[in-house]
This record gives C-alpha cells, sequence and structure tokens, in this order.
C-alpha cells in the first residue's frame, strides 16, 4: 500500500510539474494544435516522451528505494531492516522469591554476512547470561533453559518492563515476546524495505544479467532460452492468426459461419489457456507440439474476434458506395472490408502477442528443456529470485519491442486509421 502510494505521488506531482514547465515552453504548431476539438478524437492523441521516461525514472527510483539500491541516494532510502547490536537486560525469581539478573545480547547482522559473536560475562546468581546473533529480517529465540538452569526459575522483567509467558513489547530495535513455555523470542524491525530473497536490488539484477549472458543456466545460455521462447511465440502467434483472420472473415460475411462457429468461439474466449495443459499434455505429449499448441490455441480466438470486429466495423455507407459504383464482391473484400478491418487485425494481433508472451511460461512448465519461462521456473525452485527477474524483465522488453515494431508497420501499412 505505502508503494502504491508513494507512485501515485510521483505520478501527480510528475504530471502538474511538468505542465506547468511545458506551460512556459513555446507551444508547438502542428496539425493536432490546430485541431479546435481534441477531446474523444483518437487521432490527436500520442504518447507523451517525457512522460514515458519519467514513468521508468519513477519504477526504478521506487524499486532503488525499497531495496536499499545503490543506483538511488541513501537519503533517498526508505527505512530499512535493523542492524547492529541489541542488549536485553532481565531480571529472574525462583520458587524461593530469590532474584538473579542476567543480559541477552543478539546481534543482528545484514544479508550476505556471517559475523562471530563475542561471549559475555555470566549473570547473577541462578541467570546466565548469553550472546546470540540473527540475519536481518530472521528472529532469534532463546530457550529458558540455556538463561535459567534452575527448573523452578522464571524471567520477571526484561529491559525494565515486566513480562509474563505469552507478553509482548516493542523496544527501538524490535519486538520482545515470551513464548508459552518461557523462552524470549526477539523479531528486529523490518522496516520498509524488501528483503533480497523477495526483490533484489536492480544492480543485483544487472549483475546477473551479464553473469546469465556470459555463464548461462543449468548449462543452456541465456541467448538460447530467449531464442526458444520466441520461436514458439512467433510460430504460435503466426499459426493462430492464418487460421484466425479469415474465419473472422468468415464469420463476419456469412451467417451460417457465423451461426457455426459463434457458439464455439464465445465457449473457448474466456478459457484461459493454463487451464488448457492438461489436455494438450494428453492430446500432443510434452514436446514441442504441444507447447506451440497451447500458444496458438492462446491467439487463434483472439484473432477470430478482431478479423470478426474489424468486418463488422465497416461503414454500411462505403459498402453502399462501392456497390453504386458497379463494385463486385471481390472488389468489396479487397478494397472496402479488408483495408477498414486492418486497424481491429493489428490491435487483435498486439493484444495476441501479448497474451502468447504470458502463455509462453506454462507452456515451457510442460517438460520443457530450454526457454525462458523454464528458467525462470527452475530459478524459483531455488529462490534465485535475481534470475526470475531477469527473466521477467527480457520477456516483457522483447514483447515490447515486438509491439513497438508492430505499431511502427501499422503506422506505414495502414495511414487511414483514425482518419474515418
Amino acid at each position: 500500500m505505502s508503494i502504491l502510494l508513494i507512485y501515485i505521488m510521483i505520478f501527480l506531482g510528475c504530471m502538474i510539474g511538468y505542465k506547468l514547465v511545458s506551460g512556459f515552453l513555446t507551444k508547438e504548431h502542428d496539425y493536432t494544435s490546430l485541431k479546435t476539438v481534441t477531446f474523444g478524437d483518437e487521432s490527436s492523441v500520442e504518447s507523451n516522451r517525457p512522460a514515458s521516461i519519467m514513468s521508468i525514472i519513477a519504477i526504478f527510483f521506487i524499486w532503488g528505494s525499497f531495496t536499499g539500491s545503490t543506483i538511488v541516494p541513501s537519503f533517498l532510502h526508505v527505512p530499512g531492516a535493523f542492524t547492529g547490536e541489541v542488549s536485553l537486560p532481565y531480571e529472574a525469581k525462583n520458587d524461593a522469591g530469590s532474584t538473579a539478573n542476567g543480559q541477552i545480547n543478539i546481534l543482528v547482522f545484514p544479508n550476505g554476512e556471517n559475523p562471530s559473536v563475542e561471549p559475555i560475562d555470566a549473570g547473577t546468581g541462578f541467570a546466565k547470561s548469553e550472546a546470540v546473533k540473527v540475519q536481518a529480517y530472521r528472529s532469534a529465540l532463546i530457550s529458558q533453559s540455556d538463561l535459567l538452569p534452575d527448573g523452578g526459575a522464571q524471567i520477571t522483567s526484561i529491559a525494565g518492563k515486566p513480562i509474563a509467558p505469552g507478553d509482548e513489547f516493542s523496544i527501538d530495535q524490535g519486538l520482545v515476546r515470551m513464548t508459552d513455555k518461557g523462552s524470549i523470542a526477539f523479531e528486529p524491525y523490518k522496516g520498509w524495505q524488501m528483503e533480497p530473497i523477495w526483490l533484489p536490488a536492480p544492480e543485483s539484477v544487472v549483475t546477473r544479467f551479464f553473469d546469465l549472458a556470459q555463464n548461462g543456466y543449468q548449462n543452456v545460455t541465456l541467448w538460447e532460452n530467449l531464442y526458444w521462447s520466441l520461436y514458439r511465440v512467433l510460430v504460435g502467434f503466426f499459426l493462430g492468426s492464418i487460421v484466425g483472420i479469415p474465419l473472422g472473415y468468415a464469420m463476419g460475411l456469412n451467417s451460417w459461419f457465423r451461426g457455426w462457429f459463434d457458439p464455439i468461439v464465445e465457449f473457448m474466449r474466456p478459457v484461459p489457456p493454463l487451464a488448457l495443459i492438461p489436455l494438450i499434455i494428453i492430446w500432443f505429449g510434452i514436446w514441442e507440439t504441444g507447447k506451440i499448441s497451447l500458444l496458438f490455441l492462446a491467439a487463434l480466438w483472439i484473432m477470430v474476434i478482431a478479423a470478426r470486429a474489424g468486418v463488422s466495423g465497416v461503414r454500411i455507407s462505403k459498402i453502399h458506395a462501392a456497390y453504386s459504383l458497379g463494385a463486385s464482391k471481390w472488389q468489396i473484400l479487397k478494397n472496402v472490408i479488408v483495408p477498414n478491418s486492418l486497424p481491429d487485425i493489428f490491435t487483435g494481433a498486439r493484444v495476441a502477442m501479448g497474451v502468447c508472451w504470458g502463455t509462453v511460461v506454462a507452456a515451457e512448465l510442460v517438460a520443457a528443456e530450454k526457454g525462458a519461462g523454464k528458467m525462470i521456473i527452475a530459478a524459483s525452485k531455488f529462490q534465485n529470485t535475481d534470475i526470475v527477474l531477469t527473466g521477467i524483465i527480457l520477456i516483457g522488453i522483447i514483447g515490447y519491442g515486438i509491439d513497438i515494431m508492430m505499431r511502427v508497420a501499422e503506422k506505414y501499412l495502414i495511414p487511414w486509421k483514425g482518419k474515418g
């Protein structure tokens, strides 16, 4: 929740700041700026490059701030986990009513270190002193028998605060708790920063990327893993497109095709590709055919619906105008329907490609020997979060790159999009 609030504050701050700064700059005099109506006009809405840059910087800033990264100045870090020494003097009482004093020294050390602890002098009377160490984000448990060899004794106060079994209280360094059996538990303050096992710092991911690029993972190079994932996605998407687009056209142009295939398409469309994995294994086995078939089905229904929507969205006035000029059905299909449906097909293709990239990880769960998804799943079993993040980021970058190429192709192949 705190991360979300900080992100919203950064978003609003950057937007307001950009508006104020851009207001002092010279206004552009291009086609869009000369329009009298822009709200609701899709052609006048273009990606704001400064906003994109600030968005990426904001994500890395939050990531670095909540992981204690060196790329973010330390004064901008959110409070981290406590590390250092904690001294907990305690008082105990035995059945005879005698009291004794001891001390618990706890050394909380950062992740990746393993310091030694110095023994401390024994306590007074039947109470003993104990020195222990614990890693940050973990908790320490000191058994009552280690502190009070006398079986009838009980700790009555810690750090000047009375305590009984089941009680707990906070100190500046963390939480002190007494278990039901009289043992002492100490949980250091965790702060707001994420533990590296959950979210490593950006520089750790970058270091891991170069290590994977040089040495690979589990005897497979990084580039082989990415190649096989990209190959499966492109083949599955291509097969889904060459089947889905003609089928969508047929459903949009012929009532029999629409009536026949509409129940099938509408039934399969909400079924997530992950639910088909057991059936795919039964039908096609665990090799490449099964993985590509899953990606084919992930893209097929999206492309069918996109092509059908593209045909349905063609203005009837254009069809009537073509007929009035003596055009044949083939000419209407080639010169009116296909050009006007291409924007919807390209939109569907971008969505389908994103779904395929999201499905490839699941597809490579099916006994894959190579692939980015296989690398991610294998690394997760050993809690190598930096490798998992590296794989996710690379999949996202490749998917984003493909989407940009499709946008550029759409811009040059469909220059009439959004212009009536």
